[in-house]
C-alpha cells in the first residue's frame, strides 16, 4: 500500500495502535502456568472490544486470533492448552484490521523472572537490528538496505538470521507488495522505497539455525535443530521525515 491521504494515514495509525495494545496486553498477561490458549482467548475479547478483526483468522482461517510460538517454534504457533514454564521463550504475533486497514506486530521475550542471558541476547539483538534497519528507511533508498542492516547487526553480535522468514507489505490486506522484506542482503533486489509505502519489518535473530521447517500441524514453523529465535515486528510507513511505526506505543 502507498499512503496518499491523511485519512489513510490516520486509519493505519488507528489499526496499528489497536494491534499494539492487544500485543502489550497479552505480554503483560504472560506468566508461568498460563496457557497460550488463555492468552489467545484474551486477544479475542480485545479484538471485539476494539472493533478489530484478526488477520490470521479472517484471511487464512488460522485456528486462533493470534500466533503464539514457544521455544523452538519460531512462528505461526497455534494457541493450545500448553502451560508456559518459567524461562520459556515466547513470541506473540498480533495482526488484523480496523475498518479495512491492517497492521502487523510481534515481540519475543522470556517468560517469568528467571535470568536466561543466552535468550535475552536474542531479544536484545532483535531490537537493535530493527533499530539499525530503521536508520535505512527513507524514500529513494533500496529496500535491500533493511536486510543488510539486520544481517550485519546479527553477525556483529555473533548470531544468525532466519533466511526464509521475511517481512512484507501490508495495508488493505495482511500481505501485499512488497512481497518480501528480507532479513539479509540481496544485491539483486532493486526495489526502491517510496514515500507512503507501508510494510512490516520483522527481524528473526537466531542462535544457530538459518532456516525454519514446517511442523506437522501444517502451520507452525520450527528450527530443525531446536535452537531458539527471537523476533521483533512493527508496521512501518515510509515518510520523508523517517519511518513512522504504526504499532509502537510511546
Amino acid at each position: 500500500m502507498i499512503v496518499k491521504t491523511q485519512e489513510e494515514f490516520d486509519a493505519l495509525m488507528k489499526a496499528g495502535r489497536a494491534m499494539a495494545e492487544i500485543r502489550d496486553a497479552l505480554k503483560n498477561a504472560t506468566k508461568p502456568g498460563v496457557t497460550t490458549k488463555e492468552l489467545d482467548e484474551l486477544a479475542g475479547k480485545l479484538f471485539e472490544e476494539k472493533g478489530a478483526v484478526s488477520g490470521p483468522k479472517a484471511e487464512y482461517d488460522f485456528p486462533g486470533y493470534t500466533c503464539i510460538s514457544v521455544n523452538e517454534c519460531v512462528a505461526h504457533g497455534i494457541p493450545d492448552n500448553r502451560k508456559l514454564q518459567e524461562g520459556d521463550m515466547i513470541n506473540i504475533d498480533v495482526s488484523g484490521h480496523v475498518d479495512g486497514f491492517y497492521a502487523d506486530t510481534g515481540v519475543s521475550f522470556v517468560v517469568g523472572d528467571v535470568e536466561k542471558p543466552e535468550l535475552q541476547i536474542l531479544c536484545d539483538v532483535a531490537q537493535s537490528s530493527f533499530d539499525r534497519a530503521m536508520a535505512k528507511i527513507k524514500p529513494g533508498a533500496r529496500l535491500n538496505q533493511i536486510g543488510k542492516a539486520v544481517e550485519r547487526e546479527a553477525h556483529d553480535k555473533g548470531l544468525k538470521v532466519i533466511m526464509n522468514l521475511t517481512g512484507h507489505g501490508v495495508g488493505h490486506s495482511l500481505h501485499e507488495e512488497p512481497q518480501y522484506v528480507l532479513n539479509y542482503y540481496d544485491a539483486w533486489d532493486a526495489t526502491m522505497m517510496k514515500e507512503g509505502m507501508v510494510f512490516a519489518v520483522e527481524p528473526f535473530i537466531s542462535q544457530a539455525a538459518e532456516n525454519i521447517v514446517e511442523g506437522t500441524d501444517g502451520w507452525a514453523f520450527l528450527t530443525p535443530d531446536k535452537s531458539f529465535v527471537a523476533q521483533l515486528e512493527h508496521t512501518v510507513i515510509v515518510t520523508k521525515n523517517g519511518p513512522v511505526l504504526t504499532t509502537k506505543i510511546d
